[in-house]
């Protein structure tokens, strides 16, 4: 004679249950970002109002993280004149407005009145990119 026993029908359901409650309330929290940073991102916003000025060959980014991490700009480049790189240009607060300035010889050779495309690349990976004219 084989006496095997297992668990009841009614435990069973109620430990799947129990293991389906506790998980999906671990995705919820992780979705909305109650865990901490898991649903913090970063966001750039790159006001119209920046320019260049070939004149002292200075570039003007007026810029918002709307996000809510702080970006780390590590390099700009503005396509065919300048690509400058650090371990740290700016650092944006979540949600704080700041002008960054990037003072090179290079950009005196912008032409005023032109538009040129410039790239923002961020340690999270992201890359901004705004059309910017020169003045």
């Amino acid at each position: 004679m084989n006496f095997r026993k297992g668990i009841s029908p009614i435990l069973a359901t109620v430990i799947i249950i129990a293991v389906t409650l506790v998980i999906a309330i671990g995705v919820i929290g992780w979705v909305m970002g109650i865990w901490g940073s898991f649903g913090s991102t970063e966001s750039l916003q790159i006001y119209p109002d920046s320019y260049i000025n070939a004149t002292t060959g200075t570039l003007y980014l007026h810029i918002r993280n709307t996000g809510t991490a702080p970006a780390n700009i590590y390099k700009i480049e503005v396509l065919g004149v300048l690509t400058t790189s650090s371990s740290n240009i700016a650092s944006v607060s979540a949600g704080v407005g700041t002008t960054v300035t990037v003072s090179d010889n290079s950009l005196k050779n912008v032409t005023p009145g032109s538009s040129y495309q410039v790239k923002i690349y961020t340690s999270a990976g992201n890359v901004y990119t705004a059309v910017i004219q020169a003045k």
